[in-house]
C-alpha cells in the first residue's frame, strides 16, 4: 500500500506561501500592502524572482477586495491570518488549489485533488478540506484492499482444486468419485 492521500502539506504550503509573501511585501512597502503595492510588486525582482513570490503576490492582487475584509484599501497582518484560517476550516475551491497548491512543490498531490476533487467535496460546496482529503484517502485505500482482497481470492482458486491428478472436474465431484470407488 502506498502513501495515503493527504492534503496537510498542501493546506501549509499555500499558508506558507501566503504567510512568507506578505511579510516580504511588507518589508518593502512600509505604507502597507495597497492594491498599488501589489501592482508594483509584480514587476519587482525581489518578488519576481521566484515562482512562489509570484503566485501569491498575483493572487493577492486579483483577490485584493475579499482579502481586504474592512475595506481600508489594506492588507493587515490580520485580514491575512482570516484568509489563512479560512482556507483552513473551509476549504481550498478547485481556483485557489490551481493557483496557489502548484508553486508549493506539490504538483503531484495538486493534480490528485483535482483530477478527483468532485469525489472528495463530498458536501458539495466547491471547497476541500484536509479532512475531505484524508477521508477521501481512507475510502481509496479502502477500495484498494477490497481489489487485492478479490484478486487474491481469485488467484488461489487453485486450492480447491487437486493438481496432482489429471482429472478436470468440478469441486464437488469429489463426492461421486468417493461412491464409485
Amino acid at each position: 500500500m502506498g502513501k495515503r492521500l493527504d492534503g496537510t502539506s498542501m493546506f501549509t504550503g499555500v499558508n506558507s506561501g501566503l504567510a512568507n509573501t506578505y511579510a516580504q511585501l511588507t518589508g518593502q512597502y512600509t505604507d502597507g500592502i495597497t492594491l498599488e503595492n501589489l501592482n508594483k510588486a509584480l514587476t519587482n525582482t525581489a518578488i519576481t524572482s521566484t515562482t512562489y513570490g509570484t503566485t501569491f503576490a498575483s493572487y493577492m492582487t486579483n483577490n485584493f477586495n475579499s482579502i481586504d475584509t474592512d475595506k481600508d484599501g489594506v492588507i493587515s497582518a490580520t485580514e491575512i491570518q482570516d484568509l489563512m484560517n479560512r482556507m483552513a476550516t473551509q476549504g481550498l475551491t478547485r481556483e485557489q488549489i490551481m493557483a496557489l497548491a502548484g508553486s508549493s512543490g506539490l504538483t503531484s498531490l495538486q493534480e490528485t485533488v483535482l483530477a478527483h476533487f468532485d469525489d472528495i467535496d463530498k458536501n458539495h460546496d466547491g471547497k476541500v478540506t484536509n479532512q475531505e482529503i484524508q477521508a477521501y484517502g481512507v475510502e481509496s485505500d479502502i477500495e484498494k484492499q477490497k481489489i487485492a482482497d478479490r484478486n487474491r481470492v481469485v488467484n488461489n482458486m487453485s486450492m480447491f482444486y487437486d493438481t496432482d491428478t489429471n482429472y478436470e472436474g468440478s469441486l464437488l465431484d469429489y463426492k461421486y468419485l468417493d461412491n464409485e470407488s
